[in-house]
């Protein structure tokens, strides 16, 4: 089944039917179906080759994300670029992953003008929403094309994406995605997010459409569902929006979650209508996550996955967040879920032995969602992927119910003075605190331990804290070796475009040129 495949199954189900919504404005599934046709079209008319990449830069708006559904009938693979990055960050992945057309909005003009000069290989520049000078306007490109479709097989191990990785640790990496990674990764969102038959479906894309929040609603496109596109994710615009159009279904990144239940009034607010209130891409602090519960009901619903195996690799679904009808403790809520009946899991040894339950190790997936490869990194896919099995990063356990638990990444494990110190269970206890909104735990040099733990804390508004205060809050619940020796504060965070706190950017400030494991 090809990639497309799934929003076509939507039209089909709801032709009439509204696919998607931005401030007023509505496109039902036949007009958007027709504009993915049209842009398919016009890229194999322009001599666009199955297989070749293509970008979008734009904030979120339908017609970017219908760009990407017009990449993907013609065969192109789909390059994601972060409006919020820079210039030099959008060459890099330009240029390394040989993106040949690119679809913009025009606020991002100047950026183009940049990415024009620098990467020779962009054959093909079209503006979404106007004319720019030198590129095409879409409008106009499209008007002189059909609405049938272009004639492209495809074969399930076709490349359709090349997403960046988070470049925590460095340059990101491009995994290359088939039909069948991102097409298993879709179904395993709709067993993992049941309707009755008929029932709607109103899926809020909050998070960029042309990133995650796009591919996390084809779920709700193949069923026929609407599309809510928020231009400003701002607390109160989410609240307004989860109301106005009765949002069944939305991902939110923790630290967005954090912000929204520190929003004056939102106990009042309406949240009947939600069903599932995805959460991911991060460690959630337990108590932020209890409060959650308490504010939005029995809705929240965790995936983890990673860019190597898309969102599919265990849930945390709403029911499993309870036990014997009150919110589960938190041995259940720590966990990320069970794993998906789609793939196999295993937690192994550093020598690749088969861990039972209870032991901690590195957690390894394997199956149809396992990407293809790092894009022309052919060395990093035999490190990353070994015997079929991708080795996450990630060290974890199983518990004796089977769920699956991350104790944290293996590179951000912390060794002082000869013991392990992993950052999440410190910074549980930081989150804990009233006046944290969020924190990152890191290790920096310490000429007698090697390293010393060091936490970094974002505050709420309008709250301060002595640091000794955290640091003995964290003594009391964890004794001193893995209690922080010092706190910095910094707000806001620096965080990767899915929400993840860079802790390599960090720690940069802290190791400068020293050596240290990553």
């Amino acid at each position: 089944m090809a990639i497309i495949d799934f929003f076509d199954r939507g039209r089909s189900l709801n032709p009439q039917g509204t696919a998607f919504v931005m401030d007023g404005q509505r496109w039902a599934y036949e007009e958007s179906y027709g504009i993915t046709c049209q842009v398919a079209q016009a890229l194999v008319a322009d001599g666009a080759r199955k297989g070749s990449h293509g970008a979008v830069l734009a904030g979120n708006h339908p017609l970017a994300w219908m760009c990407v559904l017009g990449l993907w009938r013609a065969g192109l693979a789909w390059v994601p670029l972060n409006p919020r990055s820079s210039a030099d960050e959008s060459i890099q992945l330009v240029k390394g992953f040989d993106v040949e057309v690119l679809f913009f909005q025009k606020a991002y003009a100047p950026v183009v003008e940049v990415l024009r000069s620098a990467c020779p290989g962009l054959r093909k520049l079209v503006c979404i929403d106007g004319h720019v000078e030198g590129c095409l306007s879409l409008p106009d490109w499209l008007a002189v094309q059909g609405q049938s479709v272009p004639c492209v097989e495809s074969e399930p191990d076709d490349v359709v994406a090349i997403m960046p990785t988070g470049g925590t640790t460095g340059l990101p990496k491009g995994v290359m995605q088939t039909h069948r990674n991102l097409g298993l990764s879709v179904l395993n969102g709709i067993i993992n997010t049941t309707y009755a038959p008929g029932e709607r479906i109103v899926n809020l894309a909050a998070a960029p459409m042309t990133h995650t929040a796009g591919f996390l609603s084809l779920s709700a496109s193949a069923r026929g569902g609407t599309v809510v596109v928020l231009t400003k994710p701002d607390p109160m615009s989410l609240l307004d929006a989860i109301e106005e159009h009765r949002v069944t279904e939305l991902f939110l990144p923790p630290t967005v979650i954090y912000r929204l239940l520190e929003t004056p009034g939102i106990e009042q607010r309406d949240f009947s209508s939600l069903r599932y209130l995805m959460y991911g891409a991060a460690p959630m602090s337990l108590e932020k996550l209890k409060h959650a519960l308490a504010v939005f009901g029995p809705v929240m619903m965790q995936g983890y996955g990673q860019t190597e195996a898309p969102g599919s690799i265990a849930f945390l679904r709403p029911q499993d967040h309870f036990l014997d009808g009150r919110i589960a403790p938190d041995s259940r809520l720590s966990a990320c879920g069970l794993p998906s009946v789609t793939n196999a899991l295993a937690v192994m040894s550093d020598d690749g032995r088969q861990l039972p339950q209870g032991e901690s190790g590195e957690i390894c997936v394997r199956g149809d969602i396992v990407m293809k490869g790092y894009y022309k990194e052919p060395q990093k896919t035999v490190e990353a992927v070994v015997d079929g099995w991708l080795h996450t990063g990630d060290v974890g356990h199983l518990d004796v119910e089977g769920f699956l638990h991350i104790t944290d990444r293996k590179r951000d494990l912390i060794i002082s003075g000869g013991f392990n110190v992993y950052p999440g269970e410190v910074e549980q206890v930081l989150w804990s605190h009233p006046a944290v909104l969020d924190c990152a735990v890191i290790g920096v040099p310490d000429a007698d331990w090697g390293e010393s733990v060091k936490g970094v804390v974002e505050l709420k508004p309008g709250f301060s804290i002595d640091a000794q205060e955290l640091i003995d809050l964290c003594k009391n619940k964890l004794g001193s070796v893995k209690a922080p020796k010092t706190i910095d504060f910094l707000s806001p965070l620096p965080r990767s475009a899915v929400g993840k706190v860079l802790k390599k950017e960090l720690r940069e400030k802290y190791w400068g040129d020293q050596a240290r494991r990553i």
